[in-house]
């Protein structure tokens, strides 16, 4: 897969915060933005999952939304080495990564890591999954592949 064909459009913008209750009360009380469907992304709905190359555990809980064609995310790290927490702790609240959605997930990732990029931080989910790679010198922020599955489980919760 040729690198261009990945990116088709930014089909997601993610944001790392410290308290996912309180950012969702920001977004829709402030800002209107939402409904907000809410999941807690931990095994086993989240398997293989990676950190830096190697195999790891972390839980984070996360609220998507959309805003025009774009889906909003909004991800509190809980527990376990993650890139979400180093962000917090090395740059605080904000924007993470922006993603793109394939239909060829494991293609993508080959074909960056042709180029040099490596993957940061991954896992799988039913027919789908994501892969975070390491473009912030190339493009400023990383970039997220992402897999869709075919259905998403239904949220454990939803906001307001």
């Amino acid at each position: 897969m040729p690198i261009k064909d990945l990116f088709k459009g930014i089909d997601q913008v993610g944001l790392v915060v410290r308290n996912l209750n309180k950012s969702l009360e920001s977004y829709a009380n402030i800002f209107g933005i939402g409904p907000w469907q809410i999941y807690t992304f931990q095994p086993p709905l989240v398997t293989d999952m990676t950190v830096h190359g190697k195999p790891a555990s972390y839980r984070m809980r996360i609220a998507l939304t959309m805003l025009g064609p774009v889906m909003l995310e909004l991800i509190e790290p809980l527990e376990g080495e993650n890139i979400y927490q180093e962000f917090l702790d090395n740059r605080g609240e904000g924007v993470h990564h922006i993603g793109c959605y394939t239909d060829a997930l494991d293609r993508g990732v080959r074909a960056l890591e042709g180029s040099g990029i490596r993957v940061l931080q991954s896992g799988r989910f039913a027919d789908g999954g994501y892969a975070y790679m390491d473009t912030e010198k190339s493009l400023g922020i990383i970039l997220e592949l992402i897999q869709m599955p075919a259905e998403m489980p239904p949220p454990q919760a939803t906001w307001p």
